[in-house]
């Protein structure tokens, strides 16, 4: 097997003995690092604080991201202007916030006749957030409810 030394240096090709030895003198563990190669690597290190440092780079990564949360808004084809600013104004907060809206409108009875009102009403509802955000998925009919995602602009 090639045998690398803690420091990053190569210590030769050498058998499977020899090199537990140079690690148990050295009073570190002997890890094989590439056991598909030919010869295989194996590496003399601490095997513990290499475990210790890679949960701690994980650990740090894991708070460093963040989990996007889609809300959801009803609207209804019917909607009065003021109930739809608030909406808007909903829609804002969220899309600043870094989360994902989807935004759906539920037909009921003849409503379903005029279904182009509905996917109007998205579409000019995602042509007022298109500041802080784009449309994901555009308006699509599902049974009784028109969906559509809109996703926050990424920021520079």
């Amino acid at each position: 097997m090639r045998l690398i030394d803690e420091d990053g240096s190569q210590l030769g090709i050498m058998s499977v003995k020899d090199a537990q030895k140079i690690a148990l003198n050295k009073g570190l563990d002997l890890v094989k690092i590439a056991p598909q190669a030919t010869p295989p690597v194996c590496r003399v290190m601490d095997y513990g604080k290499y475990r210790f440092e890679q949960a701690k780079r994980e650990k740090e990564a894991r708070k460093n991201q963040r989990i996007v949360e889609t809300k959801e808004l009803q609207l209804s084809v019917g909607i009065g202007i003021h109930d739809l600013n608030v909406r808007l104004n909903q829609a804002k907060k969220f899309l600043q916030n870094g989360d994902k809206i989807k935004v759906s409108i539920r037909f009921r009875g003849r409503e379903m006749a005029h279904t182009q009102l509905g996917q109007e009403l998205l579409l000019n509802f995602a042509e007022q957030c298109s500041e802080l955000g784009t449309i994901e998925k555009p308006p699509k009919l599902e049974g009784r409810h028109m969906l559509m995602f809109l996703a926050p602009r990424p920021t520079k």
